[in-house]
């Protein structure tokens, strides 16, 4: 028995009852044939869990030696105690065991990712005995972050081919548009995540302007669930032709993606054309989005587009714009070396002469927000996001949801649990609350357990970024 820490109030207390994962096939229904009868919350191990704490001897052999059958019990209960002391908290959602914890330690092959990972359903099955998630429930993890900021990928496809972002050799897409999550499906999961603290949304891809219903979307997202912030990250390549319609439909903010204002260097980052159009739309959303309401993002590599950085800057002094310079991450075979990696403090040095004003970091800012001097009437701010020199993972309060549904609690975690798999197989809004706050415990303090860049790199077990949404 476990209790969920972290995302109670004082006066309820959510419990869940542990038993060995199985592989479970598919359900249609959340009550077909194969789930097993609800079991009681006792603390103490029935006869029938406490059987394989014994050796494998038959029944007559056990009731002629019964007090060596309670001494075996109280050791199991008493090796259980020692170890819950041991880890000093106690026991959440994180617990479930997986498929590793009960493989046998004699297979000798590399397992998968997928094989070492329980399946949504195996998820599903140990959740349905723990009580109901309360509505005012937050979705705070096990370190006391507050999560409620959801970013939505819409798209897995892109109209740009971004070296940092995808392989040269493209990504795979899913086969058919289907396995994506729909227009009712994405408001049906995002008014759960609301309901449980979610106040922003950022819709992403792939490029969510390739999604024809976008604008519906953020409709639905504004007027429809009434959630205050609705904004979207684009590489801007045809926004400004369809930025007035997302405005008419709630779209409160715009990051455009632009790594460098000249030309053969954008298309060298690319591999496409588009430079004259991410420049007209940037101007666009200036004009239409309130002040401080529209940010560019620049990855910054070395020997690439690092010699642009004050051309960057200088673009705050006459539009209403916040550049942010982004420490280049690794994903799946993106490229990623230390040789063209810029990090927070050389980026300083190369903009010291500028003599950069620091100013105030919102609450959960990803960024370390700097100004040029005051005397040069600056309309942005020049910042810094330092995923890989300075994380700023303690204070992460973000989640992700895929364009193929699933859900990842840590941009840098392979870890993914799939809302679309369970939301089709029919089971009820209470047991997807469940596998959201799931999730949420499972997520590690920083880098996705990997503890550095490097660490990431080596790993390599991530999505690429376009199939992440950025």
């Amino acid at each position: 028995m476990a209790l969920l820490r972290g995302c109670i109030s004082p006066k309820s207390v959510v419990v869940v009852c542990l038993k060995p994962i199985r592989r479970s096939p598919p359900p249609h229904h959340h009550h077909h044939h194969w789930m097993t009868p609800r079991s009681s919350f006792s603390a103490v191990p029935s006869s029938s869990s406490s059987s394989s704490l014994l050796d494998n001897d038959d029944d007559d052999a056990q009731e002629a030696r019964p007090r060596l059958q309670a001494l075996r019990q109280q050791l199991a209960l008493e090796q259980q105690q020692q170890q819950q002391q041991q880890n000093d908290v106690l026991p959440t959602f994180k617990n479930l065991k997986t498929k590793q914890n009960v493989t046998s330690a004699a297979c000798n092959h590399t397992k998968t990712k997928e094989e070492l990972e329980p399946s949504v359903f195996d998820i599903l099955e140990q959740l349905k005995d723990s009580l109901p998630i309360d509505k005012n429930v937050v979705l705070r993890d096990s370190f006391a972050r507050q999560h409620d900021y959801l970013r939505i990928s819409l798209v897995e496809r892109c109209n740009l081919r971004c070296q940092y972002c995808m392989p040269p050799d493209g990504v795979p897409l899913q086969p058919s548009d289907d396995l994506l999550l729909s227009r009712e499906e994405i408001y049906t999961l995002a008014a759960l995540f609301s309901k449980h603290g979610v106040n922003k949304v950022r819709l992403t891809g792939g490029e969510p302007l390739l999604r024809k219903d976008l604008v519906e979307i953020v409709s639905d997202l504004k007027t429809g669930l009434g959630i205050p912030h609705v904004g979207m990250t684009t590489n801007g390549v045809t926004l400004k032709r369809k930025l007035p319609a997302l405005v008419q439909a709630g779209l409160t903010h715009v990051n455009i993606s632009l790594d460098s204002l000249q030309k053969n260097v954008f298309e060298e980052l690319t591999r496409r054309q588009g430079l004259t159009q991410v420049l007209s739309s940037i101007h666009s959303a200036c004009e239409l989005l309130p002040f401080q309401r529209v940010k560019l993002n620049v990855v910054v590599m070395k020997g690439i587009n690092d010699a642009e950085l004050e051309d960057f800057c200088n673009l705050t002094r006459q539009l209403p714009l916040d550049v942010r310079f982004i420490e280049w991450m690794p994903f799946h075979d993106n490229g990623w070396n230390q040789g063209r990696f810029v990090s927070y403090a050389q980026m300083q040095t190369k903009l010291q002469h500028l003599q950069l004003q620091r100013v105030q970091d919102g609450p959960n800012d990803t960024t370390k927000w700097w100004k040029l001097p005051q005397d040069n009437n600056a309309l942005g701010r020049i910042g810094f996001i330092t995923s890989m020199s300075d994380h700023f993972c303690g204070t992460c309060n973000r989640l992700r949801l895929t364009a193929d549904g699933k859900l990842k609690a840590c941009l840098f975690g392979s870890s993914e649990v799939s809302l679309r798999d369970a939301l089709r197989s029919g089971y009820s809004t209470e047991s997807i609350e469940k596998l959201i706050h799931y999730a949420v415990q499972r997520k590690t303090f920083a880098l996705g357990g990997h503890g550095s860049a490097q660490g990431i790199a080596k790993a390599n077990d991530n999505r690429p970024m376009t199939l992440i949404g950025g």
